[in-house]
């Protein structure tokens, strides 16, 4: 037996896919398809306010040059000011990695809900229902997978 996906709650071999204790045998699948839902707008928030957070130190800093420069004061002071926005442009860097990896994952989750669905039996099954498009692509091509190796393609005859 090959086993395609293994996680806690679906398992996907060349026998059968369980779905949180639910066995549907290979053999018993007809078809695989997939739905997707709506775009959450809470999740393109999200990311559009990561984006924001890492602009905006970079907008401060080069507002805080441009207001040194247009204030026309001391030389000390004109540098004191540009070395306080410069450290402020700075201050992304560290923040930066922390707010691409949420942005990254946010990416990977997927912003609308994804199903798949078998014909079992004859009838339609929604297998399983999930906003992340990481897992919902290993599932789904998992679930191809053992379907094609289930069932060999005959032949070409000429």
């Amino acid at each position: 037996m090959v086993t395609y996906y293994d996680d806690r709650a679906v398992r996907v071999t060349s026998t059968a896919v369980t779905v949180e204790g639910r066995v549907y045998p290979l053999a018993e699948i007809s078809e695989i398809w997939h739905h997707h839902g709506t775009r959450s707008w809470r999740v393109l928030a999200g990311r559009g306010a990561i984006g924001a957070a890492l602009v905006a130190p970079l907008v401060a800093a080069a507002a805080g040059v441009a207001l040194a420069i247009r204030l026309d004061r001391s030389a000390t002071v004109t540098i004191a000011i540009v070395g306080a926005s410069v450290l402020v442009g700075l201050a992304v860097g560290p923040v930066a990695d922390f707010l691409f990896e949420h942005l990254d994952r946010s990416y990977a989750r997927g912003s609308r809900q994804r199903e798949v669905w078998i014909r079992w039996r004859g009838r339609p099954v929604q297998l399983l229902r999930t906003p992340d498009a990481l897992r919902f692509g290993q599932i789904y091509r998992a679930v191809q997978r053992a379907m094609e190796v289930g069932r060999p393609i005959p032949p070409h005859r000429r």
